[in-house]
């Protein structure tokens, strides 16, 4: 008479929890180190002190140093290192309004829908879980999110009150479909990167004149007021919704 077959060892499973988290540890130890060692290359002086070398490496590698844009920017995005706004304005002062928005809003996507991925099958897809089989409030709130996803998200990414490494990780944590997630990213920061794009793109003619830019001017009506409007039309269908809820 043979064996039975063993059944799975607790230490197995244990092992493959730790490998579904590796990647946001990853992510989080990564973020510490560039945080602690290369922050201060993400400053407006830095660039305008490597901007003719920028210039002079696009004309002459323009495929290989858009790819490398990209890559770099998706990463910034990934370990979540304060003054992705100066890649930002950096896509804008070195390729243009065009295609320099279209290289903004791909690299910010991809590095965001990274970070929701290692999110969800870290941590994200377990606490979900958990929040549903518990009940209560919390399990109300995510049940709600989830019912006002769309809305939800774009106003999250249209009005960034909430930081935007926190906005790739609440939708990881309640559940919110990967496609979903990554529509309503792409669509919801469309409108600031137009605007840091534009800006980015007259960054050049501000180092010719020796002066050193800022982004005081985000903060003016001209600026604040369209993202605002565009917020809270994203939120008007949630709004309407709780209005009638409550009138009932």
């Amino acid at each position: 008479m043979t064996d039975p077959t063993p059944e799975p060892s607790a230490p197995q499973s244990d092992f493959s929890r730790l490998l579904r988290r590796l990647p946001i540890f990853a992510i989080l130890a990564a973020g510490i180190f560039a945080l602690v060692y290369y922050r201060h290359m993400l400053s407006f002086s830095n660039l305008e002190h490597e901007s003719k070398r920028l210039l002079a490496l696009r004309d002459a590698h323009y495929g290989l140093t858009s790819l490398g844009f990209i890559a770099i920017y998706a990463l910034v995005v990934v370990i979540s290192v304060p003054g992705a706004i100066i890649l930002t304005l950096s896509g804008g002062f070195l390729f243009g309004f065009f295609p320099g928005v279209v290289y903004n809003v791909a690299a910010a996507t991809i590095g965001a829908v990274i970070v929701f991925m290692a999110a969800r099958s870290g941590f994200g897809h377990d606490i979900a879980e958990r929040i549903e089989a518990r009940g209560g409030a919390v399990a109300r709130l995510q049940a709600a999110l989830k019912e006002n996803e769309w809305s939800v998200l774009l106003t999250m990414r249209l009005i960034p009150v909430v930081p935007f490494f926190i906005a790739n990780l609440i939708p990881a944590f309640v559940g919110i479909r990967l496609s979903t997630f990554a529509i309503t990213t792409f669509l919801g920061i469309i409108p600031a990167d137009l605007i840091y794009t534009t800006l980015g793109a007259g960054l050049g003619e501000i180092f010719a004149r020796g002066e050193v830019p800022h982004l005081d001017i985000l903060f003016t009506p001209k600026f604040g007021l369209p993202l605002v409007g565009l917020g809270l039309l994203a939120a008007l269908p949630l709004i309407l919704k709780l209005f009638n809820r409550r009138k009932v």
